[in-house]
C-alpha cells in the first residue's frame, strides 16, 4: 500500500517520527502541499493522510488508487464525505488526543489573564521592583482569584466537559451549554442556555463545532449580553466569532479581555481586526499541540490504518 502524507509537518516539526506508519506501507511524506499540487503528490496513494489540505470532490474524482483516508485531526470538513461515501472511500479522523492538552491551554490563558505572571516577570526584570517603595506592587486590576467565579462552558463534548472539571477544581461555578445535555461528570454544574451563559458567566470558553447555526455566534449582539468584566476564550473554531465585533468589544471596554487561539483563515491574514484589538491573547492555533497529543495522534493514525487494512476500520465519520 502506498501511503501519502499531503501536511506532515504540524504533527511531525521533527520530534515526532513516523515510525508507527513506515510500517503499514511504501510511505511518502509532504510536510506541507500547495492546493494546486494534490492531485500530483497523491495520484498513486492508495492511502491519503492529511490535517489541512482538502479534498474536494474535483480532487477526489482524479485520484483512482485512493482506498483510504485518515484525518491527521478530529475535524474533517476538509473532506468531501458525500463524495467519499458514494465511493465507497472509508474516512478515518483521530476523535480523542487532545483534550487535555486543549483544556489545559484554556487554563494557561484564564490564569495569566488574572495572575499575569508574565507580565511582572517583565517589570521586575525592567527594574520595576528595584524602584519600588513597597515590598511588592501589582499592575493589574484583574489580579484576582478564580475560586467563586462563574465558568460557562459552551459546547460540552469531552474538551469542554474537562475545561469545566479543571475550572470545578479552582472552586468555580461551572454553566454549561449542550445541544444533547447529555453529559457524564463527578463535579457540579448546571445547564443553561447560550444567554444565560453570556450573562452571567465571568469567563465563557468555546468548544462547540462551527457549524451553520454556530457561525458567528459570538456578535456585536451577543458581546452586549456579557458582563463588562468578563473573559472570552476560543480554541474551538475561529469563525464562531464575529472578529470585527470581537476587536471593538475589545478596544473599547466593553468586555474585559478575551484569549483566542483560532481564526476565521490561518495563518492570520495581516487585515485580520483582532491584530489591533486591546487586551487580547492571540496564539496560532497551538493548544492542541503538545508533545504527548501529537504522539498520540500519531498513535491512533497508524491504528486507523491497520484496522483499515484488516478490513474493519475505525473512528470512521
Amino acid at each position: 500500500m502506498k501511503i501519502t502524507v499531503l501536511d506532515g509537518h504540524t504533527l511531525n516539526p521533527g520530534d515526532n517520527p513516523w515510525t508507527e506508519i513506515e510500517k503499514l506501507g511504501e510511505l511518502t511524506v509532504y510536510p506541507r502541499t500547495p492546493v494546486d499540487q494534490i492531485v500530483e503528490r497523491a495520484k498513486d496513494a492508495d492511502i491519503i493522510l492529511t490535517n489541512k489540505c482538502p479534498l474536494n470532490a474535483a480532487t477526489l474524482a482524479q485520484l483512482p488508487n485512493l482506498k483510504f483516508i485518515s484525518v491527521l485531526a478530529t475535524g474533517y470538513n476538509i473532506i468531501d464525505t458525500n463524495y467519499t461515501a458514494q465511493h465507497h472511500i472509508p474516512v478515518s479522523n483521530v476523535p480523542i488526543y487532545s483534550t487535555d492538552a486543549v483544556a489545559e491551554f484554556v487554563f494557561s490563558v484564564i490564569l495569566d489573564f488574572f495572575k499575569k505572571p508574565a507580565q511582572h516577570s517583565l517589570m521586575a526584570h525592567g527594574g520595576d521592583w528595584q524602584n519600588c517603595q513597597d515590598f511588592c506592587f501589582w499592575k493589574n486590576p484583574n489580579f484576582s482569584e478564580l475560586a467563586g467565579k462563574t465558568l460557562g462552558v459552551i459546547g460540552f463534548g469531552r474538551i469542554g466537559q474537562r475545561s469545566a472539571e479543571l475550572g470545578a477544581a479552582f472552586k468555580m461555578n461551572i454553566l454549561a451549554h449542550s445541544r444533547s445535555r447529555s453529559a457524564h461528570t463527578s463535579f457540579p454544574f448546571q445547564w443553561a442556555s447560550i444567554d444565560e451563559i453570556l450573562e452571567k458567566s465571568d469567563i465563557i470558553t468555546l468548544h462547540c463545532p462551527l457549524t451553520p447555526e454556530t457561525q458567528g455566534m459570538i456578535s456585536e449582539n451577543s458581546i452586549e449580553k456579557m458582563k463588562s468584566s468578563a473573559f472570552l476564550v476560543n480554541t474551538a473554531r475561529g469563525p464562531l466569532i464575529d472578529e470585527a465585533a470581537l476587536a471593538a468589544a475589545l478596544n473599547s471596554g466593553r468586555i474585559a479581555g478575551a484569549a483566542c487561539d483560532v481564526v476565521s483563515a490561518e495563518p492570520i491574514l495581516p487585515t485580520n481586526p483582532l491584530l489591533g484589538a486591546k487586551n487580547l491573547t492571540l496564539t496560532p492555533h497551538i493548544a492542541w499541540a503538545a508533545t504527548e497529543a501529537r504522539q498520540r495522534l500519531m498513535t491512533i493514525t497508524a491504528q486507523n490504518i491497520q484496522a483499515f487494512l484488516a478490513g474493519k476500520p475505525i473512528h470512521t465519520v
